[in-house]
């Protein structure tokens, strides 16, 4: 089994990236990859677990990139953690979620719904503090049931303590990625809430900005939607690549590998990717 979407306690997944490979081991996963949203804090620890474990894997990150309608995530693959360049600007992004969790704070402080800092942190293990620490949070306040109503009521985008923050445009998105040394790839295309036509046109101006793949095997895609994905890999020559986006006990309905349980991502993926990287360090041999 092969899940390349994964996070560890370095932003919003509740299992360490120790845990998260010997979690994924035990299931039956033999390729992996740490996606963590705008840090690769985690990657050395996940890198050096794989590697005890024998388990193919690959530095990886998911990038939030701006977008007018829906979400827009671009995940990265094989990239120089030690990149310079990268670095800086994943730490500018985290700069942008520090100032958007102050104004969630006070948001829900307003609402009624009186949280502090350290709670909100308790949940956030080693790194980036995101929503589902908020909504954890307010969960053990009582405040709400469960992660989902958590966003349906307070969290979401449109809701009454939404707050945005700092994103790279999709263009600076790929460039950062691919000027690591990495494979950018579209991450669940059905978040982006567009119809067939208008993601055709999307994956095209992407693709000629630097799009090299696109998350087509995803827990949450349909039969349907994974077919239209498809398509679009191959008529554009992309990578279809695939994930659970799995986060430990913040989604413990999904299962790493298996997301919902039907998942497959096919082995191929791996040779794909594999080669592309392969093709890309070549390219930087001086």
């Amino acid at each position: 089994m092969i899940d390349l979407h994964t996070h560890s306690t370095f932003s919003d997944g509740t299992l360490t990236p120790e845990e998260l490979v010997a979690t994924a081991q035990a299931a039956g996963v033999t390729a992996l990859a740490l996606t963590d949203h705008d840090t690769t804090a985690g990657v050395p620890r996940f890198l050096a677990a794989a590697a005890t474990a024998n388990l193919r894997a690959w530095s990886g990150v998911e990038i939030s990139a701006d977008f007018p309608v829906g979400t827009m995530h671009i995940l990265g693959y094989g990239f120089d953690s030690d990149d310079a360049r990268l670095e800086q600007q994943l730490a500018w992004l985290r700069g942008g979620r520090e100032a958007r969790n102050r104004e969630i704070l006070e948001k829900l402080r307003r609402l009624g719904l009186t949280l502090t800092w350290e709670e909100v942190r308790a949940h956030a293990g080693e790194d980036v503090v995101g929503r589902p620490h908020f909504a954890q949070a307010l969960i053990d306040r009582g405040y709400v049931r469960g992660k989902e109503e958590a966003f349906d009521l307070y969290l979401a985008r449109g809701k009454p303590a939404y707050a945005d923050r700092r994103r790279l445009s999709p263009e600076d998105s790929l460039a950062l990625i691919r000027d690591a040394g990495g494979v950018p790839v579209l991450a669940h295309p059905a978040t982006l809430e567009l119809n067939a036509v208008d993601l055709r046109d999307l994956v095209a101006r992407l693709t000629v900005m630097g799009l090299e793949g696109l998350e087509v095997h995803y827990a949450e895609h349909s039969p349907n939607q994974v077919r239209q994905y498809r398509r679009l890999t191959r008529d554009f020559q992309l990578l279809a690549t695939g994930g659970t986006d799995y986060h430990g006990s913040l989604t413990p309905q999904i299962k790493p590998g298996r997301g919902f349980g039907k998942l497959v991502v096919p082995e191929t993926t791996v040779d794909e990717l594999n080669a592309r990287l392969q093709s890309k360090r070549s390219a930087r041999l001086p």
